[in-house]
C-alpha cells in the first residue's frame, strides 16, 4: 500500500509509492567518464589564466593566479548575478524589478583533475567548509545582499557543467522562496510548542535509530521522514546553531567528516551517482533565530520530476527512508 507522509517542516506531502518500490541495486550508475584533459580543463594547474582572478585561495606560498594551490574561489565566468552596480529597486505597475546585483563564485575544491569530492583527504575537507564559512562572513559584510547559498552539482544530470570537482556560491539581494517557507514552517512549530523543530528532529531520529545514516558528536546525518527522493539524506548540527557561519572551529572539523562519510556511503552504495547538495542556513540579515536550525541536503539524482510533481507539488518516492538509511549505514 501506497503511503502519504508530510515533512514537519515545511508541510509538503510526499508519497511513499510501494508499488514502484526499488532497490539500492536498482538505482546503481555508471559511473561518468572524464573526458577533458587537464591540460584543457580551466580549474586545473597552469590554466589560471583562463579563469576570472582568484578571490580566495589556499596556496604553498605561490602568488596569485598561478600554480601552487590546494583551493581555489574564483568569480563565475558566466555569473547568474554581477557584483558590480546598484540594486535600483522599482515598479512597473503591480511589476517588481531590480538589477541583477550578488555574487556568483566557484570554489575549485581540488588541483587534481581526476579526484572527486568523496575522495578528498580530511584537512581537504575541513579547508573547504572552512572556505564556505569565510566566504559567507566576507559578503555578508556586502549591505546589497540577504542570502548567501552554497551548493555543489556532481555529475551532468545533476546540473555540472564542468567535471573537474568544485562547488559554488551564489548571493542574492533578496531571500528565497524557498527559505521562506522553510522558516515560515520552523517558526509556526516554534510558535506552537516552544521548541525548534530540527532539535526535536535530532532528539527523535537519534533515539528512534531507524532512519539514522550516521552521528559524531557535533552532528546527525539521517534519511528525513518524508524524502523527496531516494536516499536524501540532511546533516543536522546539535547544537543550535541558526547561521552557519557562527559553526565554531571543532564543530566545523565535525561537520566535514560526516559531509565526507555520507557522500562516500552513496558513492559505495550507489557507484558514484549524480547528486546536488545545498547548505540550508539563516539568511544574512539575521542572526540567533531560536526557532530556525542550519542543515545541509544531500540529494542523489536518480529519479526525475515530471508533470505530477510540478502540477501538485507532492514527490513521489520509490524507496523508504528507512530502507535506504539501513543500506546506507551497513554499507561501509
Amino acid at each position: 500500500m501506497p503511503e502519504l507522509r508530510k515533512d514537519p517542516v515545511v508541510g509538503r506531502w510526499v508519497i511513499i509509492s510501494t508499488e514502484r518500490a526499488k532497490r539500492p541495486k536498482d538505482f546503481k550508475f555508471a559511473p561518468e567518464e572524464k573526458h577533458i584533459k587537464p591540460e584543457e580543463c580551466p580549474f586545473c594547474p597552469g590554466n589560471e589564466n583562463a579563469t576570472p582572478k582568484e578571490i580566495f585561495a589556499i596556496r604553498d606560498n605561490s602568488p596569485p593566479d598561478a600554480p601552487g594551490w590546494s583551493l581555489r574561489v574564483i568569480p563565475n565566468k558566466f555569473p547568474a548575478l554581477r557584483i558590480e552596480g546598484d540594486l535600483n529597486r522599482r515598479g512597473e505597475g503591480i511589476y517588481d524589478r531590480m538589477n541583477g546585483i550578488g555574487a556568483h563564485e566557484v570554489i575549485i575544491e581540488t588541483p587534481d583533475h581526476q579526484l572527486d569530492l568523496a575522495d578528498l583527504q580530511d584537512e581537504q575537507f575541513f579547508n573547504l567548509v572552512n572556505t564556505y564559512r569565510l566566504r559567507v562572513l566576507d559578503l555578508k559584510k556586502d549591505p546589497r545582499l540577504r542570502y548567501v547559498m552554497i551548493f555543489k552539482n556532481f555529475g551532468v544530470v545533476a546540473g555540472a557543467s564542468l567535471e573537474h570537482s568544485h562547488s559554488q556560491l551564489i548571493a542574492t539581494p533578496v531571500i528565497p522562496k524557498r527559505v521562506i517557507e522553510e522558516m515560515d514552517g520552523a517558526k509556526r512549530y516554534y510558535e506552537y510548542r516552544d521548541r525548534c523543530i530540527f532539535c526535536d528532529i535530532i532528539a527523535q531520529e537519534t533515539k528512534a535509530s531507524k532512519r539514522l545514516v550516521n552521528e559524531n558528536n557535533s552532528y546527525i546525518a539521517i534519511c528525513p521522514f518524508a524524502p523527496r527522493f531516494p536516499f536524501e539524506i540532511w546533516i543536522i548540527p546539535r547544537t543550535h546553531i541558526s547561521n552557519f557561519e557562527d559553526t565554531p572551529d571543532n564543530e566545523l572539523k565535525d561537520l566535514a567528516n560526516i559531509l565526507k562519510d555520507s557522500l562516500l556511503r552513496l558513492k559505495k552504495a550507489l557507484n558514484t551517482p549524480p547528486y546536488n547538495f545545498v547548505i540550508h542556513t539563516t539568511p544574512i540579515t539575521l542572526k540567533g533565530i531560536e526557532f530556525y536550525h542550519y542543515h545541509l541536503e544531500i540529494i542523489p539524482v536518480l529519479t526525475r520530476i515530471a508533470g505530477f510533481e510540478w502540477g501538485t507539488g507532492f514527490y513521489i518516492n520509490p524507496t523508504g527512508p528507512e530502507e535506504s538509511a539501513t543500506y546506507l549505514k551497513n554499507i561501509m
